[in-house]
């Protein structure tokens, strides 16, 4: 993991696993917590509300009511139904935790990469026998080995010293570890009878929470790129790369406390994603 690169994933060499990766700004040595808008903003934001109004008329006034169900080729411009949601239910099955057993759609390649992005951007694998288990599980039994030996590399004892943690991943008593990754959309740019290349949307939270932590939750977006194969009837990850954004403007939200962001992650729990 590099300092200064976005959380969550990129490339490891010729294996095509992923790693963690830390928000920008120093996380050892003291990341500042993003200080609350000046009043003086508000005439931006009033100007900001009208064009969103504007935009909202416009879009709802196109009459495009495009429905069809299309995959995209690398380079072309996506269809604006291709980012609505489907209609069609999560999966009802689970593995060791993590949605399983996803049809062998479109949709279906879809929705396992935004599962999957979420559990191998979740906190789980900063421990080692969790790490395995999600690992093995959504892992192509063709890169199983690797994508385990790189991810053991990354999740070294040192690491997790370095981002203030204990050596099975736990958080320090008193302090709430958050690592949670959120899509917020998916579309597919290849697609074939075996394989599919699906690109997620995500926003990440990533830090430590608590009154005297030097390394706060702070949030970053970014879009992981997942190849899948299908094996065995089920989507499996073959590779994940990451680049960072689209990054949308921050809004005028005041920071929250220590005790909040805590008890949020705590009370708050994730969902079966579907396309």
């Amino acid at each position: 993991m590099n300092p200064g690169d976005e959380q969550s994933y990129s490339d490891y060499g010729d294996t095509g696993h992923t790693r963690t990766r830390l928000p920008e700004n120093d996380p050892y040595g003291g990341a500042p917590r993003r200080p609350h808008r000046s009043s003086s903003k508000s005439l931006v934001t009033v100007v900001g509300v009208v064009v969103l109004l504007i935009a909202a008329i416009a879009f709802a006034n196109r009459g495009d009511d495009t429905t069809k169900d299309t995959a995209t080729t690398k380079g072309s411009r996506p269809q604006t139904s291709s980012t609505a949601p489907s209609g069609t239910h999560p999966v009802g099955t689970k593995t060791t935790g993590i949605p399983s057993n996803f049809p062998r759609t479109e949709q279906g390649a879809q929705s396992a990469a935004a599962n999957y992005a979420v559990v191998l951007g979740s906190d789980g694998m900063f421990n080692t026998a969790r790490r395995h288990q999600i690992v093995q599980t959504v892992a192509d039994p063709s890169t199983v080995s690797s994508l385990q030996a790189g991810f053991d590399a990354d999740y070294s004892s040192s690491f997790l010293r370095k981002v203030g943690l204990n050596d099975d991943g736990s958080a320090p008593k008193g302090s709430t570890f958050v690592n949670r990754t959120v899509p917020v959309g998916t579309r597919t740019t290849t697609l074939s009878e075996g394989a599919a290349t699906v690109e997620v949307w995500c926003n990440g939270l990533f830090g430590l929470a608590s009154d005297s932590s030097t390394n706060p939750v702070t949030s970053n977006w970014f879009t992981v790129t997942m190849r899948l194969s299908w094996d065995n009837g089920d989507w499996k990850v073959r590779e994940s790369t990451q680049k960072t954004g689209p990054t949308p403007v921050t809004g005028d939200n005041p920071v929250s406390g220590a005790g909040d962001i805590s008890r949020a992650v705590q009370e708050f729990g994730g969902f079966t994603y579907a396309r």
